[in-house]
Formats: C-alpha cells, structure tokens, sequence
C-alpha cells in the first residue's frame, strides 16, 4: 500500500504543488489523469525517491519513505519499484535484450526476459538494436525492462505519450495485462484509457498548484 499524506513539492520560481492524501491499495491499477503541469509526474518521481517533497509523508507498506537517505531511496527504487520512463530511457545502439540485461550491474536477475518479451510480442526482437525499433516497439521494451525484476509498484510516466491512440491503447492493455496483481500508477493525459485502470484520479482536483514542467 502506498498512502501519501500531507505532501508538498515546490520548485524554484514555482507556485508549490500541495496534494491532497491519496491511498494506492495494493494490486490495483491507477491512472493519474490531469493537463501537463499539474503535478502527475511529479508524484511519480516522489513515490520512486529520485525528488523528495518540501513536507509530507509517502508511506510504502507502512515505511515512510521520505525519511530514507538518497543512497536508501535509491536502493529501495532499483529493488521494490519498476520505473517506465516517457522517455523510455533506452540505449539506442545497445539490443533489446542488452537493454534490459544491463539491469544485471544493479544486481537484477533478467532471466525470466524471454518470457517478458514474448508476452509483449518482443521476443522476435530481442536482438535487434533499439535505434531500429519503432515506437510503439520501444516502450514495449521500456515496459520489459522494468518488469524483469518482479517489482512489487510499478510507475509508468506517460507510458503512451509518444504514441497514436491505436498503438497506445494496445500498449496499455499489455501493461495492465503483464502487471496484474502488481500495483500500478500510470500517469496519462488520455482519458480514453481510463476504462482499462481499477481507478482514475483527477490530478487537476488533487492538487493545488502546478510544476514546472
């Protein structure tokens, strides 16, 4: 369960985001709905550890993450969280499957990748390289990436963003499929992906003031 309680972000120059308490219940899906700037991304990177909030508290099953040190949060990321990142993150000249097994310097076991890749419909890829892939191919391997590890959360930062509705809505459903049981929030600027999510959260009524970017 991810309970956030009391949370405020401010960056420089900015009006503070103030949002209001959320509970995230375990082996639910969410989407974080709301207009560029209302703080959805945000909360992602609070709930991962890589920003902490100016006041407040992120309770992940029970432990308040925001009194961890950054090599703790870190640490914690890398074995409890997949991050699915809008810009994929991804190492162009590197293979699809060179791409999820440098997971391995984290200490990640990527055995189960072949598996991953073909419930994704990526296996037939898996040594190609990423600058050869198409979008919508991309964050499949994004989404593979951040799965190998069996995370308990799994947080997804505009997961079809860069792609058109048909493409997208197809990645959705193979992320919710591949994430079932798992907890996860996805932040979109769809709607029309909200009848694949258990929960729709309006940000734009959840917070009170907007990020930078």
């Amino acid at each position: 369960m991810i309970q956030i309680k009391g949370v405020s972000k401010q960056f420089q120059n900015e009006n503070a985001i103030n949002y209001a308490d959320i509970t995230f219940e375990d082996g639910k899906s969410y989407m974080l709905l709301g207009a560029s700037g209302c703080g959805k991304s945000t909360l992602l990177n609070m709930i991962a550890g890589i920003l902490s909030p100016e006041s407040g508290e992120i309770f992940i099953n029970g432990e308040d993450v925001t009194k961890k040190t950054q090599k703790e949060k870190d640490k914690f990321r890398i074995q409890k969280i997949g991050y699915i990142f809008q810009d994929f993150k991804l190492i162009p000249e590197m293979t699809v499957m060179d791409n999820i097994n440098i997971l391995r310097l984290e200490g990640v076991d990527t055995k189960g990748s072949d598996e991953i890749l073909k419930k994704l419909e990526m296996l037939d890829k898996k040594n190609k390289k990423v600058k050869h892939l198409s979008g919508g191919e991309k964050q499949r391997v994004a989404i593979a990436r951040a799965i190998v590890k069996m995370p308990e959360i799994i947080l997804a930062d505009e997961p079809t963003g860069n792609l058109n509705f048909e493409i997208g809505e197809a990645v959705i459903k193979q992320l919710l499929e591949i994430s079932a049981g798992k907890t996860l929030i996805a932040v979109t600027h769809d709607e029309r992906l909200g009848k694949y999510f258990d929960y729709t959260i309006d940000m734009n009524e959840m917070t009170g003031g907007r990020e930078n970017a």
